[in-house]
Parts: structure tokens; sequence; C-alpha cells
């Protein structure tokens, strides 16, 4: 059976990711591997071993183009409004808090915010089939 363990994102500044990672979700480098070409930085916390792989591509100046394939990627807390509050006060721009219902019964409570590249990440609550 395969077991998902990471995402990788294209990073421009390795320093202000590491950053938004660790204030808006509580992660925390777990490994930094220097190649020639590139670095990678894994990132997790202790609720889950899925990491989220930062990597910098050394010498690139300019932002990468995200195209329009690109989804989200998604974290789901216990408090969503707490959550929004603790982004929001750290500096970063939280999207509204949404709903979204399915044949007239609630499916989740989320909002969205973008890292500092603009990878796009839903924060959803907890419960229904998000746990």
């Amino acid at each position: 059976m395969a077991k998902a363990i990471h995402m990788m994102v294209r990073v421009l500044d390795e320093a202000k990711s590491v950053a938004f990672y660790g204030q808006a979700f509580g992660l925390a480098v777990a490994d930094r591997v220097d190649f020639p070409d590139f670095t990678l930085i894994y990132m997790r916390n202790p609720e889950a071993d899925f990491e989220v792989e930062l990597t910098v591509n050394k010498g690139r100046t300019e932002p990468y183009d995200l195209g329009n394939g690109y989804g989200h990627v998604a974290f789901v807390v216990d408090d969503l409004e707490s959550a929004r509050d603790q982004i929001a006060a750290a500096g970063y721009s939280p999207k509204d808090i949404k709903q979204m219902t399915h044949d007239g019964k609630p499916f989740g409570r989320f909002f969205f915010i973008e890292d500092p590249d603009g990878y796009k990440i839903e924060v959803l609550e907890k419960g229904s089939r998000f746990k």
C-alpha cells in the first residue's frame, strides 16, 4: 500500500517560506539537505509524518509561474477561528471563513491563505470527513 509522505513546492526565499509554514501551521524544519544547485527543506509537526518539502533552486531571482494546474494543499485544525486569528496575528492575510454544504447538510468550514510564493493553502475545521 502506498503512503503519502510529502508535497513539494518551489520557493524563492527560504527564510520567508520557513517562517510562514512555521508561524502559520506550526511546522518545523525536520531536515535540510544542501545540493550544489538546490536545497531541500523538509518541514513537519508532531501531528503527522507528512511533510512539506521546500525546494530552493540556487541562483533563482524571479518568482515562479504557478500556472493554472496547481490546486492547493490542506491542513485541518480543531478551532478554525483561533487558527485564522493566529495566522492573521503573525502578519499574514487569511481570507474569510466559508462554509460548504452538500445535499443541504454542512460539508466543511474553511478559509484559504497563500504562502510567500503564492501557493494556495486551505485550512479546514475538523469534522465530517476532515480528520
